[in-house]
C-alpha cells in the first residue's frame, strides 16, 4: 500500500486538467467506483477455461468496500478516447494449483493491489444510434504491484455506459490484464472488473443557454436550442441575428418584421403602417386611384393631377377649358379660342356699325358730344372677348392733300384707342393706323359719299 498515495496524486493532477462531456461538447470524463480482481485465469487449461467461472464472485474476487478506482479520460476525436486508471484492492482469493492439477484458493495474507493502466477506448453510442447506451473497447497497457512485486501488463476488454443524463453514467467495465511475467508470485495474469459512475464535463458555455459555444451560433447570448442557441426576443419564430425587426414580432416574408395593417409592405418601410395602401407610395391608400396618396390629396375622393394638390382642375365657365387653360376663366368661350368666346361676324358687324357713328368735330381728332355713348357701347363689346386684338383703321373724304388726310386719319384711329384704353381696354388689344383718303367705301364727289368716307372701321387681328 505504499505506493496507493502516488497513485491517488496522480489521478487527481490528472482531473485537475480541465472538466465536461466525453465527445466534442464535454471532452472530459472522471469516473469512480469499485473494482474486483479475479486471479483463475492465470490457472486456466487453455482459453476457453478462462472464461469457465468468469462470473463466480463468492468464490474468486476480490473487493474491498471502499472507493477502489479512479478515471480520468479525455475525448480526441472520431469517438476515441485516451484514460489513465488507478486503481486498489486486496488480495484474499489467489486462485492456485497444485501438482495434481487440482485449483483451490488460499489466502495469501491479504496482499496489497494497486495499478496505473493507461487506455485508448473505442465508443460504438454514435453507430449504433443510440442516446443513453454507449458500448466500447478498449486496449491499453500498464503497471500492477501485489505487494512489492509489480510487472506490466497488456490490458484490453469492454466497456459499457448507461447515460442517466447527458452528462452522468453508471459505467461496468470488464477487462484482462495480461502479466509479461505471468509468474503468481510476482504477478499473474488476471481479470479486472470495475463498477461505477462517470461523470463527463469541460464543455464551454459562455452565456449559459445549456448548448455548448462549439455548437452555440450566438455563444454570448442566451437563446434557444431550435436557434443553435440564438435568442428570440419577440417570439415571433426567426432568431434575431436573422430578425430585421428583432424588438417586433413579425413574419419570415418580412425577415422578422410585422405588416400591420395586412397590405404586403412591412412597417418599417410603411408609410401608412396602419391603414391598407399600395406599394407605389410606401403603403398608403389612394381613394380616387390618382397616384396621390389620400394623405397627401387635398381631394382624396376626386382623381386630380399632383399640380392642382390631387384635385380636378376647375372649369369656372363651363365651358369645357379648364381654368390652368382658359384665357377666359369667368368667360364662356371655345377651345379652339383657348377658353374665350369667338368674335363672331355678327359682333364685327355691330362694332362697325358704331365705328360709322363716331363723329368727330371738323378738321379734329375730338368727338363731337354725342359719339362718347357710342364710344362706351364700343367698349362693353370689347370686354366681352378679353383676349381678342383689333385694328382701329381711320379714314377721310378727299378735301384737302394727301398728307393733311393721312395725318388726321392716323389721329382720329389713336383718338379712339386712346378713350378706349383710358377706360379699361388693354393697350396691347387695339392697334391704330390711318388710311387717309386711300381707301373710299363711296364718291367723294358728293356730299353723301364724302359723309361715308370720313369714318372709323374696326378689324379683327387674327394671330
Amino acid at each position: 500500500m505504499k505506493h496507493l498515495n502516488k497513485l491517488i496524486v496522480a489521478a487527481c493532477m490528472a482531473v485537475g486538467l480541465n472538466a465536461h462531456a466525453q465527445d466534442e461538447n464535454n471532452p472530459w470524463a472522471v469516473s469512480f467506483g469499485v473494482n474486483a480482481v479475479d486471479t483463475r485465469t492465470s490457472t486456466a487449461d487453455d482459453f476457453g477455461d478462462r472464461f469457465s467461472e468468469f462470473f463466480n464472485a463468492k468464490d474468486h474476487w476480490n473487493i474491498i468496500p471502499s472507493v477502489s478506482y479512479l478515471n480520468v479520460s479525455r475525448y480526441v476525436g472520431q469517438n476515441l478516447s485516451v484514460g489513465l486508471t488507478g486503481s486498489v484492492n486486496k488480495i484474499d482469493k489467489l486462485v492456485v494449483k497444485g501438482d495434481d492439477g487440482e485449483r483451490s484458493v488460499i489466502n495469501p495474507g491479504d496482499v496489497s493491489y494497486y495499478g496505473l493502466d493507461a487506455s485508448v477506448k473505442y465508443s460504438f453510442m454514435n453507430m449504433i444510434g443510440s442516446k443513453w447506451f454507449d458500448p466500447a473497447l478498449y486496449v491499453g497497457g500498464g503497471y500492477t504491484w501485489m505487494d512489492d512485486n509489480g510487472d506490466a501488463t497488456f490490458n484490453f476488454g469492454a466497456q459499457f455506459n448507461f447515460w442517466f443524463t447527458e452528462n452522468v453514467a453508471l459505467t461496468l467495465q470488464s477487462g484482462y490484464k495480461k502479466s509479461f511475467e505471468d509468474d503468481r508470485m510476482v504477478l499473474p495474469s488476471h481479470f479486472q472488473h470495475m463498477a461505477g459512475l462517470t461523470f463527463k464535463f469541460g464543455g464551454k458555455d459562455t452565456d449559459k443557454d445549456g448548448i455548448y459555444d462549439k455548437d452555440d451560433l450566438c455563444p454570448n447570448e442566451p437563446g434557444l436550442k431550435e436557434f443553435q442557441g440564438c435568442p428570440d426576443s419577440d417570439g415571433d419564430g426567426i432568431p434575431d441575428k436573422d430578425d430585421q425587426c428583432p424588438n417586433e414580432a413579425g413574419t419570415a416574408e418580412f425577415n422578422g418584421c410585422p405588416d400591420t395593417d395586412g397590405d404586403g409592405i412591412p412597417d418599417k418601410n410603411d408609410a401608412c403602417p396602419d391603414v391598407a395602401g399600395v406599394k407605389s407610395l410606401q403603403g398608403c391608400p389612394d381613394a380616387d386611384s390618382d397616384g396621390i396618396a389620400d394623405k397627401d390629396d387635398k381631394c382624396p375622393n376626386e382623381a386630380g393631377p399632383k399640380e392642382n394638390g390631387g384635385c380636378p382642375w376647375p372649369d369656372s365657365d363651363g365651358d369645357g377649358v379648364l381654368d390652368k387653360d382658359d384665357m377666359c376663366p369667368e368667360v364662356k368661350g371655345t377651345a379652339a379660342n383657348r377658353g374665350c368666346p369667338e368674335v363672331t361676324e355678327e359682333v364685327m358687324k355691330q362694332l362697325n356699325d358704331y365705328a360709322r357713328t363716331i363723329l368727330f368735330n371738323s378738321g379734329k381728332a375730338t368727338f363731337k358730344e354725342e359719339t362718347y355713348e357710342v364710344l362706351e357701347n364700343m367698349k362693353e363689346i370689347l370686354k366681352e372677348y378679353p383676349h381678342a386684338k383689333f385694328s382701329l383703321e381711320g379714314h377721310t373724304d378727299s378735301d384737302g392733300s394727301n398728307a393733311l388726310n393721312q395725318t388726321l386719319s392716323e389721329n382720329r384711329a389713336q383718338a379712339v384707342k386712346t378713350y378706349l384704353v383710358e377706360h379699361g381696354i388693354a393697350t396691347d388689344r387695339l392697334r391704330a393706323v390711318g388710311f387717309g383718303e386711300t381707301k373710299p367705301i363711296a364718291s367723294n364727289k358728293t356730299r353723301a359719299g364724302k359723309a361715308q368716307n370720313r369714318r372709323v372701321e374696326v378689324k379683327l387681328i387674327k394671330d
